[in-house]
């Protein structure tokens, strides 16, 4: 293995280290090849990919084939991080010679490190069992996208008594079961710091407020490449679409304008 490739040991020693952990989403080279340049350990190749570049208003859509090519150009743009990629929505839930299909199909094809599914006690068999296969597993607690139809919408979770201890409950059964790492999503600040003390693996973060030992983030909401969405749990760093649209405009004024291609992007027979 390349020495300086990250492993799920890198990420269990940050937390030890009390070291804040960083994750970004992506799906394709282009942007996998920035990331490579960055010091962020982990990307997940995430069935947010259903929203955000393949047009569906959620990620129930996304199939496992979704995941497999957009890893492929993930790997390959960013060979040295950590790739975890999403089990989609009924990927993991038939049955366990399916389960061990897809996930054989993320690891051996796709190239991924790791694969990360959702849900709590209800998910600790699988987790278990692929673990047991060899290939690390990420959980994932809180508001769960897949299953957005149950919960009523995209809403916070843990806000009363007893759905607290139930995601706490959830988190440790995951982590008994052999997770090395839970997402925390939408849910109060005060109960993803309870969880994140209650277990050994970190957690890791997006609308969980600070107590998380890491965060992760959509790529598309951190650059603005959506105009139209910015997410309460989220943060702006770029505008990219204005730059890229006033980009496409002036691309379009200079053809209508004959000002594209000049001789400087054209080619001559020389004699």
């Amino acid at each position: 293995m390349n020495k300086n490739k990250i492993t799920i040991n890198h990420i269990q020693r940050m937390k030890i280290n009390k070291e804040p952990i960083s994750m970004v989403t992506a799906y394709d080279y282009s942007f996998a090849k920035l990331i490579e340049s960055t010091q962020i350990p982990m990307i997940l190749v995430g069935d947010s990919m259903g929203n955000t570049v393949m047009g569906f208003d959620s990620t129930i859509p996304v199939k496992i084939n979704d995941i497999v090519r957009c890893t492929q150009a993930v790997k390959a743009g960013c060979p040295d991080k950590l790739i975890i990629a999403d089990l989609p929505f009924l990927s993991y839930q038939i049955d366990f010679k399916n389960t061990l299909l897809n996930v054989k199909k993320l690891i051996q094809d796709g190239g991924a490190d790791a694969v990360k599914l959702e849900g709590g006690k209800n998910v600790t068999e699988i987790v278990k069992r692929i673990t047991d296969a060899g290939v690390p597993v990420m959980g994932h607690i809180g508001l769960t996208p897949q299953s957005v139809n149950q919960l009523g919408g995209y809403i916070v979770q843990g806000k009363t008594k007893d759905s607290e201890k139930i995601l706490i409950n959830d988190a440790i059964a995951l982590e008994k079961s052999g997770a090395f790492s839970i997402v925390l999503e939408l849910i109060p600040s005060e109960l993803s710091k309870q969880i994140t003390k209650s277990i050994e693996i970190p957690t890791i973060g997006i609308g969980a407020g600070i107590n998380c030992d890491g965060q992760v983030q959509v790529l598309h909401d951190i650059l603005g490449l959506n105009p139209n969405f910015t997410p309460k749990h989220s943060k702006m760093y770029a505008n990219l679409s204005e730059i890229v649209i006033k980009a496409l405009k002036n691309y379009d004024e200079d053809i209508k304008n004959n000002e594209f291609p000049n001789s400087t992007n054209s080619f001559f027979t020389h004699k």
